[in-house]
C-alpha cells in the first residue's frame, strides 16, 4: 500500500490519501482522543504522540497536529499507523457508529424550502471543493438569514477560514438565495 501526503490551506493539518475508500458514505469527524472510540482506525492514528484531531473523508484522512510540533517528526507515525490498520483487516468505523457519520443537520419549520436550496448548494458547489483541501462544511442551522455551518477536518481552525466563510461561501448562498444575509460558523459570533 503507498499512501500519499498532500499539504492543506492549513498548516497545522495533513491530508493523507491511503488510495482507497475511507469512508463509504459521509464522513467521521474526531477532534479529541476521547471521541474516537467509535474508529478503530482514528484510535490507531491518535496513538501517535502530538495528533490532535482526525477527520475521515471519502477517500482521504486528515490529521490535525499539536501546536508547536513537527510534520517531519508526525508524518512516519501517522504513516505507519494508517498502513497497520488497513493491513489489520479491521473496520474504519465500528459497527454501531453509524451515528458518528456527519452529514447536515435536520431542519423542521418554515424555512425548509430554503434549507433545502442551502443543502444543495452546499452539497453541490462547496462540499467538494473543500474535500480536495481536507475537509468538509455541513449545514448546522438556518436563523433569520444566518446560516451556520459546521466546519471540520483542515476547515476547522484554518487561518483562512473566516475569508473562505465569508467571501466564498456567504457570496455564493446570497446570490442564489436572497433570504441568505450572512453565514457564521458554529459556536463563533461576528
Amino acid at each position: 500500500m503507498f499512501i500519499q501526503t498532500e499539504s492543506t490551506p492549513n498548516p497545522a493539518t495533513l491530508k493523507f490519501l491511503p488510495g482507497q475508500t475511507v469512508m463509504q458514505a459521509g464522513s467521521a469527524d474526531f477532534p479529541a482522543k476521547e471521541a474516537a472510540g467509535a474508529s478503530p482506525l482514528a484510535e490507531r492514528i491518535f496513538t501517535v504522540d502530538g495528533v490532535e484531531g482526525v477527520f475521515l473523508g471519502p477517500d482521504f484522512i486528515t490529521v490535525t497536529k499539536a501546536e508547536g510540533r513537527d510534520w517531519a517528526h508526525l508524518k512516519p507515525g501517522v504513516l505507519g499507523a494508517i498502513l497497520e490498520h488497513y493491513q489489520s483487516g479491521a473496520p474504519v468505523l465500528a459497527a454501531d457508529a453509524a451515528a458518528q457519520q456527519t452529514g447536515h443537520a435536520e431542519h423542521s419549520g418554515p424555512d425548509g424550502e430554503i434549507v433545502v436550496q442551502i443543502k444543495e448548494l452546499l452539497d453541490t458547489r462547496v462540499r467538494p471543493a473543500v474535500a480536495q483541501d481536507g475537509g468538509d462544511i455541513t449545514f448546522h442551522g438556518f436563523d433569520r438569514g444566518v446560516v451556520y455551518l459546521h466546519m471540520q477536518g483542515a476547515c476547522a481552525g484554518c487561518p483562512s477560514s473566516t475569508m473562505t466563510l465569508k467571501m466564498g461561501i456567504e457570496n455564493l448562498l446570497r446570490h442564489y438565495i436572497p433570504e441568505v444575509t450572512e453565514v457564521r460558523p458554529v459556536g463563533l459570533q461576528f
